[in-house]
């Protein structure tokens, strides 16, 4: 037990008369001599008593407390009590050269010698709250694994869809994005089924409605599930994707999801104006409340393969670099954000996430509205790959990812870590 000894001088009078055979934790040293050099004048040093900070007694521990002047005045005595010493410098490995310290008025490194620090100053942070979880329905009961996406299922939306917002919302994930799979029959040319208000995302936003009512839902709109020709808009019969049609679709999309209970549309078609024909369309129906999530700058990716394998979406031909933005282009994402901005939009994304950092910079610099990031099925893949693989540590580099992402200007993220990055956060093993 560690003890603090207090010489001080009989004459103090936080010490005067103290009888140390009747408290616990006081007791006379006789083998100690008072080193002040003053002596009382019968010649006898004065007497020392320990005085320790808790004593165990009976089993019990009691506590013997100086007040305030009691300490002080041993202080100014000169009898401070003593505390352990400065540890010694470490020692330098054998041959390091013997120089003279650099006189450096800036030494960065200062700020970040231990973790305490590092965290003072971490200018980024993440939390459950940052992610939008993206899930894969369909109508079957089973959950069907996707072979593109490791850990990613298509969720039958009455069970496995159910258990797996539940999981989320117990790690602090309480917003999802919805992808259908849409039965090949109900496809067409001009994507009605987008607008069948008992359609599978309507229904599924109904159910998870009905169970978790503050679950906070996002939805896609385009038309690409539903296109028999899997491009996001009604396809000309020259192969031109219809602009205006495209978008007179999307409006009664859009309103079929808000009457069902979304609370965010999200138009990922890329179609000039659909965001002001949507809001309109939306405030018209009476769903003010409802906001509008604009995929702003949706770039011609290529990270996009497995998500289209999960929803068996490919274009039957052609490409969609008529509508999605080239991956070269930096400037044009500006027109996209000023465009959406007026027209009405609440927020504002970047697809792909990772690649594009600095378009996620640009617009957080921009524009005042908040900005999503969607980290796409490529990057989430090529992680999984590489982790099982173990070319790269699976959790630490998928954290980075994301904290990159937050730090360019996100806040927040869609992501399939969703679940899993939350339960790294809350200090869950997987």
């Amino acid at each position: 037990m560690a003890s603090t000894i207090v010489n001080a001088p009989c004459t103090v009078p936080s010490v005067k008369g103290f009888e140390t055979q009747n408290y616990v934790g006081l007791r006379p040293i006789s083998s100690l001599r008072f080193n002040s050099g003053r002596t009382s004048t019968s010649g006898r040093s004065r007497g020392l008593f320990v005085v320790r900070a808790c004593e165990r007694h009976d089993g019990h521990v009691k506590k013997i407390e100086m007040s305030i002047e009691e300490c002080e005045a041993a202080v100014v005595a000169g009898n401070a009590p003593e505390a352990p010493p400065v540890p010694p410098k470490p020692a330098a490995p054998v041959g390091t050269p013997v120089i003279k310290p650099y006189q450096l008025t800036r030494r960065p490194r200062r700020n970040r010698k231990s973790p305490a620090l590092r965290a003072s100053f971490q200018e980024t942070s993440i939390s459950p709250a940052n992610f939008v979880y993206p899930l894969f329905i369909h109508e079957g009961q089973e959950d069907t694994p996707i072979g593109a996406m490791p850990g990613c299922y298509r969720l039958g939306w009455r069970h496995g869809l159910v258990e797996e917002v539940a999981k989320a919302r117990d790690v602090g994930v309480n917003s999802i994005v919805l992808f259908p799979k849409v039965p090949d029959a109900l496809k067409s040319p001009t994507g009605d089924e987008a607008y069948n208000d008992n359609g599978l995302v309507p229904r599924t936003i109904r159910l998870l409605k009905d169970k978790f009512p503050d679950l906070v839902i996002y939805t896609d709109v385009a038309l690409d599930p539903y296109s028999s020709d899997g491009h996001d808009g009604i396809v000309r019969e020259d192969g031109v994707i219809m602009n205006d049609e495209t978008v007179h679709q999307l409006c009664k999309q859009a309103v079929s999801q808000a009457r069902a209970g979304a609370d965010v549309v999200s138009p990922s078609d890329m179609m000039d104006g659909r965001v002001g024909a949507i809001r309109a369309a939306l405030d018209s129906e009476g769903f003010h409340h409802v906001s509008i999530m604009s995929y702003t700058a949706k770039y011609a990716s290529s990270f996009y393969g497995p998500f289209r394998e999960a929803l068996d979406s490919n274009p039957r031909f052609g490409d969609k670099k008529t509508y999605q933005m080239n991956p070269a282009n930096y400037r044009e994402a500006l027109v996209e954000a000023h465009e959406d901005e007026a027209e009405g939009a609440d927020i504002l994304l970047v697809k792909p996430g990772l690649p594009y950092l600095d378009i996620i910079r640009l617009l957080r610099d921009q524009s005042p509205l908040p900005i999503a990031a969607y980290q796409v099925s490529g990057e989430y893949s090529m992680i999984k790959a590489g982790g099982v693989l173990k070319m790269i540590d699976e959790e630490r580099v998928m954290m980075e990812s994301l904290m990159c992402l937050r730090r360019a200007g996100a806040d927040i993220i869609l992501t399939y870590f969703a679940l899993q990055a939350a339960r790294s956060l809350c200090g869950e093993k997987r």
